[in-house]
């Protein structure tokens, strides 16, 4: 393929979905259209739809390219450190990429979070647990760490993500590795 085209391809892609996000901090979905998006970023609809389906795909686009991001992000230290949860990385993470971050939450798309894709190690929960109340334990932990993240994206990201890290561990208190 063409590398001029491709390079032309991903601006137009980055262009769409970072006004994209920016609309959604102030808006909801069904209040964004794409015609306002194309105008806004000066190309033709035809550009978006060579790009996405609909407004909806896009969404589902932007949500995909976090959580790549976020596996990229833990592959290397999963391989190295298999009991790790990661959790610095990921709040660093979480403060660099902030409006992604929300536009992941408002989207509502938290309901589909995949604790082991944010470093939570489920073999060690279920060793802790005996596989007994699992569930209920990961049901916790994904609402409570939701929470959390959502009240620190709310509030700015005053604390540190070191800071960050030692809320969690110390809300997860007495658990093994914690």
């Amino acid at each position: 393929m063409n590398t001029k085209n491709n390079r032309r391809r991903q601006n137009s892609r980055e262009r769409i979905e970072g006004l994209f996000m920016e609309l959604l901090q102030d808006r909801e979905l069904n209040e964004i259209s794409v015609s306002e998006i194309c105008a806004r970023c000066g190309l033709n609809r035809s550009t978006f739809y060579a790009n996405y389906e609909d407004i909806y795909d896009l969404a589902d686009k932007v949500r995909e390219h976090l959580e790549a991001e976020v596996k990229r992000l833990f592959e290397e230290e999963r391989e190295r450190f298999p009991y790790s949860h990661g959790f610095l990385r990921l709040f660093r993470h979480m403060r660099d990429n902030q409006a992604l971050y929300r536009t992941y939450f408002k989207l509502g798309y938290e309901n589909q979070f995949k604790l082991d894709l944010y470093g939570y190690d489920m073999r060690e929960a279920e060793r802790y647990f005996d596989n007994r109340y699992i569930e209920y334990h990961v049901e916790f932990f994904r609402n409570g760490f939701n929470a959390i993240v959502k009240l620190w994206l709310r509030n700015g990201c005053r604390e540190t993500p070191e800071e960050m890290e030692r809320i969690v561990r110390r809300e997860y208190q007495g658990r093994p590795n914690a």
